[in-house]
């Protein structure tokens, strides 16, 4: 038996995928649900949805499961215990300054892109940039910059396992379009994702380097695509954010 073997939880593992399985598309969810999300028996989706009830995690109407505030205390133990959202959230928020629009910083996790923080612009653009909300990677600006500075494995293991759901009439789901869209942010260092999120929606986006190079996290703005152009983004806004992941990138 391997030490990883030995010390992995798999009690602790499937208690977080029946929270994980809570989503803006199902926020209540029975046991037959929670089952088949998670891949449990029921029996075992039942036990750990009662335990997350019994600890204030859930709460449930006598049929579906639905998730309590308590659960924020999850998401706020690690921003209370990293310094890199403290860090980021000052250029963040000059970003927004700058372009009058909303930016976000995000970080890639799997095959999604998790928002980090945002700016506290007073334009409401889109609820999609919310912090610690999730989207596949291959239909953001985000996900596809922080992707193309992955090992070429790695884009091919995210490729391989992607099963990509038409959002808008402009999401890409063809999985050669979006390694294209993928090799073309590497090649321009910047990605844009027009109305492929959200219709209305339009973003651009940079990646950002740690100090040992690797790229985990992106820049972003995003704004109604009626307010301005691909073309007036690119020439507006992307400097904006390429000054603004150079004094990031000297404080990772």
């Amino acid at each position: 038996m391997t030490d990883d073997i030995k010390d992995h939880v798999g009690s602790l593992e499937k208690g977080l995928a029946v929270i994980a399985a809570f989503d803006g598309a199902t926020p209540r969810l029975n046991v037959a649900q929670a089952a088949r999300k998670t891949g449990l028996t029921r029996a075992s989706a039942r036990r750990y949805l009662l335990t997350l009830a019994r600890l204030g995690y859930a709460e449930s109407n006598g049929r579906q499961f639905q998730l309590t505030p308590r659960v924020l205390r999850l998401g706020y133990a690690y921003l209370s215990s990293t310094p890199l959202p403290k860090i980021a959230q000052p250029i963040v928020d000059q970003i927004g300054e700058r372009t009058g629009e909303v930016a976000s910083l995000a970080a890639l996790e799997n095959d999604e892109v998790v928002f980090l923080g945002h700016s506290t612009t007073r334009r409401l653009v889109s609820a999609s940039t919310s912090v610690g909300l999730r989207f596949s990677a291959h239909c953001t600006a985000l996900g596809r910059v922080i992707l193309a500075a992955q090992s070429e494995a790695d884009v091919a293991r995210f490729l391989a396992d992607l099963q990509p759901e038409k959002l808008t009439p402009h999401t890409r789901t063809s999985v050669t379009d979006i390694h294209a869209a993928i090799i073309q942010a590497g090649r321009d260092g910047f990605s844009v994702s027009d109305q492929e999120l959200e219709i209305g929606l339009r973003s651009i986006a940079v990646p950002v380097s740690d100090s040992h190079g690797r790229v985990k996290l992106g820049l972003a703005v995003s704004l109604q695509a009626g307010r301005m152009s691909v073309a007036d983004m690119i020439a507006n806004i992307l400097p904006v954010l390429r000054a603004g992941r150079a004094e990031l990138e000297t404080m990772l």
